[in-house]
């Protein structure tokens, strides 16, 4: 039978409508019960959570097909449509992040409402963090939540050498915004956000710097802004009053590195014994790192371990992810 630990965090992973928490919970009490010679009520669990996951996938609400298009003529190569079907309960992250995405995804769905008292919703938003803790992912999550299409501004298109033809490729971007509303992600922003009175500034970047301040300043458009650096130091200070929230992403908590683990490998046996060890072994890992270890111990417990997966495999995959930081 599941544990007591197992049956609250059904419990709390379903009331939180935390659907991937719920299936991976339900898929470690039937491998449970699969070690105890239970093999056909671990097979009922197994089938009865394949048989739920199809349904939520085939009830999702689809993405827009009218206006996710990839852009053509001027646009070309400017702007890149990515397809994410993210969702908010998949995210890792810490509370306080995935209560600020919800309450932008809230004011956007209310967004009615809140004109009716003079008020604008969030959508102009400074994603800051490290190298893989989940800034893009919540655009493609937001993306997702508010069935919009997600475009990626592809700086190595937008940025020339030539004086003036950089800006005009930044009116052309923030024409669309106007036009077609979306999410519109500006990854690495610090490429064109760099302060204006550093040494290594050059006069066209401060250009794009200048005309970016006053395109999103001027925007009045119902698109997401949303702008993601690793390096938020770098930025000039000007920018920071244009968005309306400014969002810092950290590495996992243990709690959630847990949680990423038990996300990602769900569907194998996991037999980890000290779950200590393991998040002392993730510990300044990104999410991103520790799903990439969390692949590295599936794919050799596929090829030598009959899916299951212990705790010195898990520990092995996390150490070798630190050592090639």
């Amino acid at each position: 039978m599941a544990t007591a630990e197992q049956i609250k965090a059904l419990l709390k992973s379903h009331a939180d409508r935390d659907d991937q928490r719920f299936y991976a919970v339900a898929l470690q009490v039937a491998a449970k019960e699969a070690r105890q010679g239970h093999s056909k009520l671990a097979n009922d669990i197994k089938e009865l959570v394949e048989k739920s996951q199809k349904s939520v996938t085939s009830d999702a609400p689809s993405r827009p097909t009218v206006l996710a298009q990839q852009p053509k003529g001027e646009l070309s190569g400017l702007l890149e449509l990515t397809h994410s079907s993210v969702r908010m309960n998949e995210l890792v992250l810490s509370e306080e992040v995935k209560g600020r995405l919800e309450q932008v995804v809230l004011e956007q769905r209310q967004k009615d409402k809140l004109l009716e008292f003079g008020l604008a919703p969030r959508r102009k938003l400074l994603l800051t963090g490290s190298p893989g803790t989940g800034k893009t992912m919540s655009a493609a999550v937001l993306a997702t939540e508010l069935r919009l299409p997600l475009y990626t501004i592809v700086l190595d298109s937008l940025i020339t050498r030539f004086m003036g033809e950089t800006a005009a490729k930044l009116r052309l971007v923030f024409d669309r915004i106007k036009q077609t509303r979306a999410v519109y992600l500006f990854d690495e922003f610090d490429a064109i956000g760099t302060q204006r009175n550093s040494q290594n500034d050059v006069g066209e970047i401060r250009r794009v710097l200048n005309s970016f301040l006053l395109f999103v300043e001027q925007d009045t458009s119902e698109s997401i802004i949303l702008a993601a650096t690793n390096h938020p130091e770098l930025l000039d200070k000007a920018l920071y009053r244009r968005f309306d929230d400014i969002i810092h992403f950290r590495k996992p908590a243990d709690a959630e590195t847990r949680m990423l683990i038990e996300n990602r490998l769900s569907a194998f046996e996991m037999l980890i014994v000290d779950w200590s060890l393991i998040t002392h072994s993730a510990e300044g890992l990104s999410a991103a790192e520790v799903t990439r270890a969390c692949e590295d111990a599936a794919k050799e417990a596929v090829l030598h371990h009959d899916t299951r997966i212990t705790t010195d495999m898990l520990k092995r995959a996390l150490e070798r992810r630190k050592t090639a930081q």
